[in-house]
């Protein structure tokens, strides 16, 4: 698995998780961790080009 896929699957995880009815700061922590791990995926998939 390559770093790119590890970090969208982790976003995608993120994302699942944000959705099981936690506390809103758990949600919303779920929440920036998925856009976190998609931004840092996108930036090394760009340097890779």
């Amino acid at each position: 698995m390559s770093r790119i896929q590890y970090l969208r699957e982790q976003a995608a995880r993120a994302e699942r998780l944000s959705q099981g009815g936690f506390d809103t700061l758990t949600t919303e922590r779920l929440k920036q961790a998925a856009r976190d791990f998609r931004m840092q995926a996108e930036q090394l998939a760009a340097s890779q080009s």
